[in-house]
């Protein structure tokens, strides 16, 4: 693997147990430095990072927020 990706993998603890836990991404990066992409694409999904997932943790809150406003209304 290139210093450079191993670098970039040891900035995160996330990005090291997501390795961990898919380690075909190890041949992956091993072969291919351009593979990186795709494991922080995949990565970010499964531990929802992406801004659509942050989009609906906020939605999700103000929605709890509300119902609970309401129910103290009554």
């Amino acid at each position: 693997m290139k210093k450079e990706v191993l670098d970039k993998l040891k900035q995160d603890k996330k990005f090291l147990n997501y390795l961990r836990e898919n380690s075909d991404y190890y041949k992956l990066l091993n072969r291919d430095s351009n593979n990186y992409d795709l494991f922080i694409k995949k990565m970010k999904e499964k531990y929802k990072l992406r801004t659509i997932d942050k989009v609906d943790n906020i939605v999700d809150s103000v929605d709890l927020i509300t119902k609970i406003i309401k129910m103290s209304d009554e």
